[in-house]
C-alpha cells in the first residue's frame, strides 16, 4: 500500500522538530524535510539525526522550485551530511546524483521538477533518472491538460522502478490521489490547507480522511466528477464520505476538464479503468458524443450527467438530475390516489435553459405539468422548448406567469453573489412551491424570501443528494447512505461550501 509523506518546510529547526513529533503522534509514517527553508547556518547533520521518524531529506535549488541560494558544492556537502546522519531517503536531482556516491543504508530518490509543463517524453526522462543509481524515481510536472495526468499515471503504472509521479496545479491534483492506484510508493501532502509547498498539494487530513489514500490499491474502484470550473465541487466530499460509511473500496476525485479536452478525457478515463464519471457544467451535452447507449431520460433531455464504463467497453449515459429533482418536488405536495403525479395540471415556471433546466422540464412535462420557460438567452429557451413541449416567455415577462411551481435553474444567488435572486419577493406567490437548484448558500435568498411569503420550499441540496445517490449506485454497485451524503453537505456549506 502507498503511504502519505507530509512535507515540512520551516525556517525554524525547533518548530520543524516539534511539528514532526506531532505528525508522528497523528500516525504519519514518512515526512519530507525541506531543508532548503532552514537558515544557512543550520546544523543539517544534527537536525537529521534528531528526527522523530523516517524522513526524506531534500535541499531544493531555486531553479527546481526550492529556496536554496548557496553554492552547489555546499548543497551537495549538506546532502551527503543527510545521508551520513542516517536519513531514510535523500532526494537528488540527476546532476547531484551522478556526482554523489551512496552512503550507508540511505535510499536514493532521483527527481525532476518542471513547473511549466508536462514534457512529452516522460518515459525517456524516467529512464535517465533511473540510470542515476536510483531506488525511487520522482517526477513532478505542471499539468496543462487532463491528458498530462493520465500520461503521468501510465508512467507510474508501467515503471520498472518504484516511481512517484504527480502533476501539479489544479488540473493535476487528481494525480496526487490516483498514483496509489498505479503503485506509487507514496504521495506528498501538506500539514494543513494553508501549508502547501507545491501547486495543487492536498492536506494530510484530506488525503487520509477524505480520500483514504493509504487504503487505495490497484483493486480500488475509481470514479470522478468533471467540469470547468470544478474546484468548489462538493461531489468528492459527498461520494467519498458515502464510500467510507458503506465500507466500499473506492475513491472519487474531481477533474477540471476544459471544453476542448472532453473527448480525450473520456477516452483516457475509460482506458484507465474508471467505473464512471459524473458530468457537470459545461459538459452535459458534449458528453453525448462518447455514449453508446442512453437511458430514456438522457435521450429525451439531450444531456447526460452520468457516464458508466461497462466491462465490455461500451459507455452508458444516464441523466439522474431528472429523478433527483422531481422526487423532492413531488414530495412537496400531498400524493393523490393512484399513480397520478401531484404535479399534473399545475403550471411550472422554470428559470434557466441549461442542462439542469432541461432535465427538470422533461420531468415536469412527463408528469403532466404545464411548463413555461424563461431564460436571459431567449434562443436557448426556444431551443429547449422546441424539444420538450413547453412554452417560452421573455425574461422580462417571467413575473407575470401565474405559476404553481417555481424552479430556479440559473446561477443567480449562488456564492459569492448571495444577494442576488432570479425573482424579487413581490413576485413570489404565497401558495406556490419554490425550488432552487442552487445550494450554496443554503438557503439561498430566493428560498428565504419564499419562506417569508408563505411558500413551500425545496432546497437544492436535496436534488444533489438524490441524483448523487443514483450515480453512486451506477459507479459502485450498491445503495448509497443518503443521510451521510446530506450530513457531508450540511457540514461543509456553513463554511463556504461549493457548487456541484
Amino acid at each position: 500500500m502507498s503511504q502519505i509523506c507530509v512535507t515540512l518546510a520551516f525556517e525554524d529547526p525547533t518548530r520543524q522538530a516539534a511539528e514532526h513529533r506531532a505528525l508522528v503522534a497523528r500516525g504519519v509514517k514518512l515526512v519530507e524535510y525541506r531543508l532548503d527553508f532552514l537558515p544557512a547556518g543550520a546544523d543539517i547533520g544534527s537536525i537529521v539525526a534528531g528526527r522523530a521518524g523516517p524522513i526524506i531529506a531534500t535541499i531544493r535549488r531555486t531553479e527546481d522550485g526550492g529556496r536554496w541560494k548557496g553554492s552547489e558544492d555546499d548543497r551537495r556537502r549538506r546532502l551527503e551530511a543527510c545521508a551520513s546522519a542516517g536519513a531514510e531517503y535523500v532526494d537528488y536531482e540527476p546532476d547531484a546524483a551522478r556526482a554523489l556516491p551512496r552512503v550507508g543504508a540511505t535510499k536514493r530518490i532521483v527527481s525532476m521538477h518542471d513547473f511549466s509543463q508536462t514534457p512529452a517524453d516522460l518515459p525517456a526522462i524516467h529512464a535517465r533518472l533511473a540510470e542515476c543509481d536510483a531506488d525511487v524515481v520522482k517526477l513532478a510536472t505542471m499539468a496543462r491538460e487532463p491528458q498530462d495526468v493520465f500520461r503521468m499515471l501510465r508512467l507510474v503504472r508501467n515503471a520498472p522502478l518504484p516511481t512517484v509521479g504527480l502533476c501539479m496545479g489544479e488540473i493535476g491534483a487528481p494525480s496526487r490521489v490516483l498514483g496509489a492506484v498505479c503503485g506509487a510508493p507514496w504521495s506528498y501532502a501538506a500539514t494543513d490547507e494553508t501549508s502547501a509547498v507545491a501547486p495543487g498539494q492536498l492536506s494530510f487530513d484530506a488525503m487520509r480522511d477524505l480520500y483514504r489514500y493509504e487504503s487505495i490499491s490497484a483493486e480500488t474502484l475509481v470514479a470522478c466528477v468533471i467540469g470547468d470550473p470544478i474546484s468548489h465541487s462538493l461531489s468528492p466530499l459527498v461520494h467519498n464520505r458515502a464510500l467510507s460509511a458503506a465500507e466500499i473500496d473506492g475513491v472519487y476525485v474531481a477533474f477540471r476538464v476544459p471544453v476542448d479536452g472532453l473527448d480525450d478525457f473520456i477516452r483516457d478515463a475509460r482506458q484507465f479503468g474508471m467505473s464512471g464519471v459524473s458530468v457537470t457544467i459545461p459538459h452535459k451535452e458534449g458528453a453525448l458524443r462518447s455514449v453508446g447507449r442512453l437511458d430514456e431520460a438522457a435521450r429525451a433531455i439531450g444531456a447526460v450527467n452520468t457516464l458508466v464504463f461497462e466491462t465490455g467497453g461500451e459507455t452508458h449515459g444516464y441523466n439522474t438530475d431528472e429523478p433527483g429533482a422531481l422526487d423532492p418536488l413531488e414530495a412537496a405536495y400531498p400524493r393523490p390516489h393512484g399513480d397520478v403525479s401531484p404535479l399534473r395540471n399545475r403550471t411550472a415556471l422554470v428559470l434557466g435553459a441549461g442542462g439542469a433546466a432541461r432535465a427538470i422540464v422533461y420531468g415536469l412535462v412527463r408528469r403532466g405539468a404545464h411548463v413555461v420557460v424563461a431564460n436571459r438567452n431567449a434562443a436557448r429557451a426556444e431551443e429547449l422548448a422546441a424539444g420538450l413541449e413547453c412554452r417560452v416567455v421573455s425574461w422580462d415577462e417571467r413575473a407575470a406567469v401565474p405559476y404553481d411551481v417555481l424552479v430556479n435553474c440559473t446561477p443567480l444567488g449562488m456564492h459569492p453573489d448571495v444577494d442576488h435572486t432570479p425573482l424579487e419577493t413581490a413576485h413570489l406567490r404565497p401558495d406556490a412551491v419554490v425550488f432552487d437548484t442552487v445550494y450554496n448558500p443554503e438557503p439561498t435568498r430566493l428560498l428565504r424570501d419564499a419562506a417569508e411569503r408563505g411558500c413551500r420550499t425545496v432546497r437544492g441540496s436535496e436534488m444533489f443528494v438524490r441524483q448523487a445517490a443514483l450515480q453512486f449506485r451506477h459507479f459502485f454497485g450498491c445503495d448509497a447512505p443518503p443521510d451521510v451524503m446530506r450530513g457531508a453537505i450540511h457540514q461543509r456549506l456553513p463554511a463556504g461550501g461549493g457548487s456541484k
